[in-house]
Order: structure tokens, then sequence, then C-alpha cells
């Protein structure tokens, strides 16, 4: 198996509106029934670490290795516990294999494999 990958970034305004062309954007790029789902969710997260203002920029990342796919969310403040362990954390935990908060606690990120008919086109 072969583990070249891709590495997307694209950054959205923090603003709700923005997480239908997130969705748009993540299914432009993968094959992947859930990879949209889950990209939602972790955008959403990371927009509801507003307190008292909303983050500018929420910075959407894709990377695939082989049939592995990371999914990350990151924004200009730090996470809340909500955020990490809120409602769509279920939602991101039952479809992924792993998940997880950024080393600075600034984003969130959720990995998946890819099915295997999908191996063969890389």
């Amino acid at each position: 198996m072969s583990e070249s990958g891709h590495t997307w970034r694209q950054a959205y305004k923090g603003h709700p509106s923005e997480a239908a062309q997130v969705r748009d954007w993540i299914r432009s790029r993968l094959d992947h029934d859930d990879a949209p789902l889950i990209a939602n969710e972790l955008f959403v997260a990371v927009l509801g670490s507003l307190t008292a203002r909303r983050p500018d920029v929420i910075e959407m990342t894709i990377s695939t290795a082989g049939r592995r796919i990371r999914i990350t969310a990151t924004g200009q403040h730090p996470l809340p516990i909500l955020q990490v362990h809120g409602p769509g954390a279920l939602i991101i935990s039952r479809l992924t294999e792993s998940s997880g908060v950024s080393v600075d606690g600034f984003g969130l990120w959720a990995q998946l494999t890819a099915p295997a008919e999908l191996e063969a086109l890389q």
C-alpha cells in the first residue's frame, strides 16, 4: 500500500453560514460518505469556542496517506471543555477510527479510513 498522500487547507470565516461551504469543500476533495458530516461537526465545535467574540478564521485541513484520512479544524482561541466533549464529539467518535484535540488546544481532528476501492485510484 502506498503511503503517499495529499494535504489541502482552506480558511473560512468564523460564521455559522460557512458550514455549508465546508461540507461542499470536503465533498469535492474526498469520496467518503461520512467526511462532510465529520468536517461539519469539527467546524461547528471550533466555531463554538467563542465566548464573547467569534474567531475570525477557522482553518480546515485534509491530509491523506494511503487509506488514512485526517480532517482538522483549527481556530484562534483555546477550546473550552464543552467543545471538546460536547454533543458533536459523540457523532465524531462513532464515525471515525480516532479523534482528538490538537496539541495547542486550538483545534480538533478526526481520522477515518477510505474505502478499499479508493486506494486503487490513488
